[in-house]
């Protein structure tokens, strides 16, 4: 049997993929990225800072027989922990008990994970595979982001299998109310700072 190059971005680029990229002129652009590694497979710093400040993200999962289904995550900044330099993992919260990610990885492990940063017009996209863990109480509870009002029902564990992320182009710039409120106090707490001080001078003599 001939020895057959295999690469992390093969996760994504099948056969198939790979002879439509070659039809419009965009392989040989991928083969130079293949050939430097393909796509990262483990956690960088880069990569950890990113999903450090995520509050939201995107979970795909797909039956046995491929019906896909996305599914949204969300949380405060750093319910998403980092175990290991391929894994990661968060606590699933109780919700409206549909079960159809639970039920899609029971017979079809491999995920997706997308994860938009619209303020800074970022995005990353990462493959594995993924699992629920429902009877471990202790790893739950080390999940569980302190005093967020919600109830823990099991923990999802994602093992990396690469990641690569998007350029900015078309990424709309969006930015959280949080953030905005915040901003708008900073911004009305210098404009009374200003005031005042422009009253005490109002009422110093010529």
């Amino acid at each position: 049997m001939a020895d057959v190059d295999t690469y992390s971005s093969d996760v994504a680029f099948t056969p198939a993929v790979k002879t439509i990229q070659a039809r419009k002129g965009s392989r040989e652009a991928y083969a130079n990225v293949e050939e430097r590694g393909g796509w990262r497979t483990e956690i960088d710093e880069n990569l950890a800072g990113f999903l450090a400040e995520t509050n939201s993200f995107y979970l795909a999962t797909a039956s046995a027989d491929g019906q896909p289904y996305i599914q949204h995550r969300g949380g405060p900044k750093g319910f998403i922990k980092i175990l290991d330099k391929n894994t990661i993992a968060f606590a699933d919260y109780s919700g409206n008990r549909q079960y159809i990610t639970q039920g899609n990885l029971s017979e079809n492990p491999r995920a997706h994970i997308f994860v938009m940063d619209y303020a800074h017009r970022r995005r990353v996209k990462i493959w594995g595979e993924a699992r629920v863990v429902e009877d471990d109480p202790t790893l739950t509870k080390s999940l569980m982001p302190q005093g967020y009002k919600a109830r823990p029902e099991q923990v999802i564990l994602f093992r990396i299998s690469a990641w690569d992320t998007n350029c900015p182009q078309h990424i709309p710039q969006k930015f959280d109310a949080a953030d905005v409120a915040q901003a708008l106090a900073l911004r009305d707490a210098r404009i009374a700072e200003l005031e005042e001080e422009l009253a005490a001078l109002k009422g110093q003599p010529a």
